[in-house]
């Protein structure tokens, strides 16, 4: 790697994406709940989508002030993205997506597996708590990108401040809080069925991507040996 170089951050995403993220994402959130729900009427629905289009808007807000260049990062997959990584988003995205559809037509339409109100509050802190701990996560690296790969041509390093002195991949575990939490959130017990296989999809991500990190970035097996966990301390 050419570290005499100055680091080639991606490009800025255009105002065309920017729009269609601001505008697209709350639309989506409204079809992917109310549809299958049958009724703009299921206010448990409009509760989960104005806590989750809240905490998005504060963690891009705290974000945008103190490790702004992470929104190039993270605006798409990036040429040189590992194809079995290309592979697992390709399963995993649909996956994650069913989760909203299964839980508001489970509880706001079928009435079936309803969850009770601890476990909906549950729900409720897992999507705060994921929220928080991903706005950590990227506040701190500069490399958090929707795809894996080695980024030499940004002088890719090992972070190791923040929730990375306690795990190796804490923006992974924010996402298993999500998963976990939009279901129950949503009051359904059969939406954790699509958050499990989700889950399951993106233990074996960690796995394949902390092999790439010790193969190929430079530092990284010596700080694998000084956090030991990926996920979960003292587990794996």
């Amino acid at each position: 790697m050419e570290t005499s170089q100055l680091p080639q951050d991606p490009s800025p995403m255009s105002r065309a994406m920017a729009i269609t993220y601001a505008v697209g994402v709350p639309l989506a959130l409204l079809v992917l709940i109310f549809l299958p729900a049958g009724s703009f009427a299921w206010w448990p629905g409009w509760v989960f989508i104005a806590v989750l289009l809240l905490g998005f808007v504060v963690s891009a807000g705290i974000l945008a002030k103190v490790n702004p260049v992470i929104f190039r990062a993270r605006s798409r997959v990036q040429a040189g993205t590992k194809g079995w990584d290309k592979a697992l988003l390709w399963l995993m995205l649909p996956l994650m997506t069913t989760v909203l559809p299964v839980g508001a037509f489970d509880a706001g339409r079928f009435h079936g597996a309803a969850a009770p109100a601890a476990v909906v509050w549950l729900g409720y802190a897992g999507i705060v708590l994921g929220l928080a701990l991903a706005t950590w996560a990227q506040a701190v690296n500069p490399f958090f990108e929707p795809g894996v790969r080695l980024q030499s041509e940004r002088h890719h390093h090992v972070i190791d401040s923040g929730p990375y002195r306690v795990v190796r991949h804490p923006g992974y575990v924010a996402a298993l809080l999500l998963f976990f939490g939009m279901a129950l959130a949503l009051g359904s017990f059969w939406a954790l069925v699509p958050a499990a296989l989700t889950a399951g999809l993106l233990v074996l991500r960690t796995a394949w991507e902390d092999q790439m990190l010790h193969a190929e970035l430079a530092g990284y097996a010596e700080y694998a040996r000084r956090v030991r966990w990926r996920l979960v301390p003292g587990l794996w």
